[in-house]
């Protein structure tokens, strides 16, 4: 950590991260000057060799034993595990070591240890829901009879507030490995495997000796990084072993009163990035007390439209203009052109796949690696573009309500929504939608402001009149008579008449 975090009346501490790229080193004891790729291979090393000792570690406890014993929280003389993985796993006994001949300190064991317990502590509430899907599955897993659907939610813990869709996907893919295997899956553990092993260094568990981060006193925008990197991929000693000073561009987005805390490497297209964590102060959202509100309503081309809503002494609630509307059809339209791609690139490659069928072809295979490239270029494109979409109707929603001087956000929960009856087509854009992004970054963005965002059901958001609260009629738009829809509401009562956008 870099620096002390002091907080002031009515602020609170917020973490964050930002990515930040490595550009260069130098190592201390030879002077050397350290290109991006001589660093991106160093850190390589060290990070092989952590993900081995993950390996290791997550192969041998992944079981529901192990993963109960570990989310119990307790040690076997009834102590509290620590909250840190890698402590909690030191104190039940679970040691990992490093192969033969491989010299490394106790700090790169603790960055293993840590990734590892937090991936066998993640596993725990899947492994619940999985349990409680396969404890109570039902004559027809394409569709769940009422009593069904209490008996499968009773068996999971918190299963009434789970939404359904997590429920059909974990049923879905039990299915699919009963298909293949003749039975179902034992647990989570048979059902999805060990999982892969990310190349990463997690600084975070280490200490002054492995690792340390400094913000520059001339300039707030840059820091130091420094830690120790191994000269070899296999070291033997630790003379293999040397302190390399990495200088960092922080990205304007970490205020210059943020305290820095150590990052996570990781290895991207040959270059070195840094999930640059930090605290700083913001103010502190409230949770009752809040007069003016902004309601947000999710839409297809129309992603999102907004309102402003002020509470007054009396109890009478008066909109704050006319709204606004995040309209994004071109994203959208090139968002599932790209999912049309991929999905035809997928079709060719299970093609070629089922004509190899096992057998050495060289032309075939050459063709196979090809699409193979291009499905992982235009899973990447539309991965970035997701992004770029949550961030940017997250940012206009925030700015909505910061312009209305707004503490709060009460936004539509549609994360069980299942798009149906609607036309394959139109159920799969509905279903694709990147809800769930948008929500997490107006969380984050919200923060920022110390303004809190609700998620409210989504049931009958849009039937009643904003005014009179009688439920409202639907119909075509007037501005688009040729358009099929029920885009437009108007209020049936003769003494209120509104109508308008029924979003």
């Amino acid at each position: 950590m870099s620096g002390k975090l002091r907080l002031a009346e009515g602020e609170a501490a917020r973490t964050a991260c930002a990515r930040a790229l490595l550009r260069t080193g130098v190592d201390e004891e030879t002077g050397e000057a350290l290109s991006q790729a001589v660093l991106a291979q160093r850190v390589g090393w060290c990070a092989d060799l952590v993900a081995g000792m993950v390996a290791a570690l997550i192969g041998e406890h992944w079981n529901t034993v192990d993963v109960q014993v570990l989310a119990a929280g307790v040690d076997a003389g009834g102590r509290r595990l620590p909250s840190h993985a890698w402590m909690a796993l030191r104190r039940l006994g679970w040691a990992v070591a490093p192969p033969g001949g491989v010299r490394v300190n106790d700090r790169v064991v603790r960055m293993a240890q840590e990734q590892a317990g937090r991936a066998l502590r993640s596993v725990k509430w899947r492994a619940d829901v999985t349990a409680g899907v396969l404890a109570a599955w039902p004559a027809d897993p394409r569709q769940r009879t009422p009593a069904e659907w209490d008996q499968v939610r009773s068996s999971i813990p918190g299963g009434e507030y789970l939404p359904s869709n997590v429920i059909k996907g974990r049923t879905r893919q039990a299915a699919t490995f009963a298909k293949v295997n003749g039975r179902l899956p034992v647990d989570v553990f048979e059902l999805e495997g060990v999982p892969r092993i990310g190349r990463m260094l997690l600084l975070a568990a280490c200490d002054r000796q492995q690792a340390t981060i400094e913000r520059s006193d001339t300039d707030p925008a840059k820091a130091l990084l420094r830690l120790q990197l191994p000269t070899r991929p296999d070291p033997r000693t630790y003379r293999d072993w040397t302190w390399v000073e990495c200088p960092i561009r922080l990205p304007s987005t970490v205020p210059a009163s943020a305290v820095l805390h150590l990052p996570a490497l990781r290895i991207t297209d040959g270059t070195v990035r840094a999930d640059m964590a930090y605290t700083h102060a913001v103010p502190k959202a409230r949770a009752t007390g809040h007069t003016v509100a902004v309601g947000v309503d999710w839409g297809l081309n129309t992603l999102l439209s907004a309102g402003a809503l002020r509470l007054g002494k009396d109890g009478r609630i008066t909109a704050l203009g006319a709204g606004g509307q995040f309209r994004a059809a071109g994203v959208l339209a090139k968002q599932h052109r790209l999912r049309r791609l991929s999905e035809r690139l997928h079709a060719k490659a299970d093609h070629y796949q089922r004509l190899l069928g096992g057998r050495p072809d060289e032309q075939l295979s050459a063709k196979h690696e090809v699409l193979a490239g291009e499905i992982r270029h235009v899973s990447a494109r539309r991965s970035n573009l997701n992004d770029a979409l949550a961030w940017a109707a997250a940012r206009w929603t925030v700015d909505q309500a910061i312009a209305a001087r707004a503490s709060v956000i009460y936004l539509e929960d549609l994360r069980s929504m299942e798009a149906k009856g609607m036309g394959h087509s139109l159920n799969t854009r509905l279903s694709q939608q990147v809800r769930g992004k948008i929500t997490d970054r107006m969380r984050h963005l919200a923060a920022e402001h110390g303004i809190a965002v609700v998620t409210v059901p989504a049931h009958n958001t849009s039937k009643h009149c904003p005014q009179c609260l009688t439920p409202l009629q639907h119909r075509k738009a007037p501005d688009r008579p040729t358009t099929p829809g029920w885009k437009w509401a108007i209020c049936p009562n003769q003494s209120c008449r509104w109508q308008g956008d029924r979003d």
